[in-house]
């Protein structure tokens, strides 16, 4: 089978595509609200069997989701159903993000920390990021002990890691080189 991303690709650029001509930050709700729901086990197994139809999934679907969906929303999600790639849902609105971040020039950025950070200690970190990446940022932060000290910075494909892990990993391989 296909890669997931390569299925959702085509399906998130005209959600985009509709969503430039309307409301992109409702668009971009409706679109997660949707990835929430559909990976919920429980739902693609009904979905997943041959007596449910398409129908009866988009209107579990859109019962659950407490949002009024737009049309676009709506279609979106009965053609994913029609062509059996409810699982592509949560990597289509992820790909939407993608792009209407590009749009606004703003890039996701998750920061991997050894330790709590305060929002003073945050805002720091972003303002050197955003300098070093050339570009606005929406950072989150993550707890992750393992990195004993420092930061780990992901945005996109770009990592930047100052952890003491990191040190200790790079020590270790140039004392067995």
């Amino acid at each position: 089978m296909a890669e997931l991303a390569t299925l959702a690709r085509p399906y998130a650029e005209a959600l985009f595509q509709v969503a430039l001509k309307g409301d992109l930050k409702q668009a971009a709700v409706e679109i997660d609200a949707l990835a929430e729901v559909s990976a919920n086990a429980q739902l693609r197994q009904f979905a997943d069997s041959p007596k449910t139809t398409s129908m009866q999934v988009v209107n579990v679907m859109t019962s659950v989701v407490k949002l009024t969906l737009s049309e676009a929303s709506i279609n979106l999600l009965r053609t994913v159903i029609d062509n059996g790639r409810l699982a592509a849902l949560p990597e289509i609105a992820a790909q939407f993000h993608v792009l209407a971040n590009a749009r606004a020039g703003v890039s996701d950025a998750v920061i991997y920390s050894a330790f709590d950070m305060s929002e003073e200690q945050v805002a720091d970190v972003v303002t050197s990021l955003e300098r070093r990446f050339a570009r606005k940022l929406n950072a989150s932060v993550q707890v992750q002990a393992n990195l004993i000290g420092g930061i780990r910075v992901v945005v996109g494909d770009e990592v930047l890691d100052t952890s003491i892990k990191a040190r200790l990993e790079q020590m270790k391989a140039a004392l067995v080189a």
